[in-house]
């Protein structure tokens, strides 16, 4: 299979690279801004016309999430428009797409895990962007799955963890919130759940993918010194207005993972175990 991978500098474009080893048997096409702008339309279709794409999966997004209350025109054409684009593109080639989302498509309020099934109602630009993009895919490619993922970090680029193992062992003390409740996401494992799709057959539809358990970014963050070896930061828990930020976080924002689970039949570690995983390797590589 012909594979365009966007977005591929990124978190999880990267560690779909990695898996890529895995899976010799295909033809990668990886690009991000320099080599293909997803947001120019001619160019796309021309990419994906010239190189017979058979499956395009879009892990390219502005993700500034408060930089996007300023910046909403480029946001919405990364996160909106440019989604729409690749739909229409993929349709008119026969081929499918795999487009990644966010827990930010709701506000947060819930108190039980989301599903599929609930209305999105984001309070963000971020948020908006990224719902108005999923409505553009499903509109216009029948062959697409969206996945909606949250709290996504790696061994690459810059993402929570690597900033509280910097700044555990930059300073004595630090605060994080404990009142935004989540579960954090290895990027890496993201990518498995993304190549079991594609190898057993695109099921079209929105599903949801994070690690299991919960937990706060307090805990997380604990969780991320303790397996560590960082003692000397005392980690104080902050409320979500003591830590003023532009745009509105989810207070809750855990995804229901029964139909990706039960779709494509995977098993999904806990974010504690997964986290384990990460900082080995960024032990190994350091």
């Amino acid at each position: 299979m012909k594979i365009l991978l966007t977005g591929a500098n990124g978190q999880l474009g990267n560690e779909m690279r990695v898996l890529a080893q895995a899976h010799p048997q295909h033809t990668y096409y990886y690009t991000d801004v320099q080599e293909l702008d997803i947001c120019d339309e001619e160019a796309v279709d021309s990419f994906v016309k010239t190189h017979r794409i058979e499956m395009i999966v879009n892990c390219a997004a502005y993700t500034a999430v408060d930089k996007a209350e300023e910046n909403e025109p480029i946001c919405r054409r990364l996160n909106a428009e440019a989604p729409g684009i690749l739909a229409r593109a993929a349709e008119a080639a026969g081929a499918g797409l795999i487009h990644v989302s966010t827990d930010y498509v709701f506000d947060g309020t819930a108190h039980l895990p989301y599903t599929e099934e609930q209305p999105t109602c984001p309070n963000s630009v971020y948020g908006i962007t990224k719902r108005d993009g999923e409505q553009a895919v499903m509109e216009q490619c029948t062959r697409a799955m969206i996945i909606r993922t949250a709290w996504l970090y790696s061994g690459y680029g810059n993402n929570f963890v690597k900033t509280m193992l910097r700044l555990g062992r930059e300073r004595d003390a630090m605060g994080v919130v404990f009142d935004q409740i989540g579960t954090p996401t290895y990027a890496a494992d993201l990518a498995r759940a993304i190549y079991t799709a594609i190898e057993q057959g695109i099921v079209p539809g929105i599903y949801h993918f994070s690690n299991e358990g919960v937990c706060s970014w307090y805990d997380f963050t604990l969780a991320i010194h303790r397996l560590a070896g960082i003692t000397n930061c005392r980690v104080k828990p902050l409320h979500t207005n003591e830590y003023p930020a532009k745009a509105p976080r989810p207070a809750y924002s855990v995804l229901d993972k029964t139909k990706i689970k039960q779709t494509f039949h995977i098993e999904i570690p806990h974010w504690e175990e997964a986290l384990e995983k990460c900082l080995e390797k960024l032990k190994i590589e350091n």
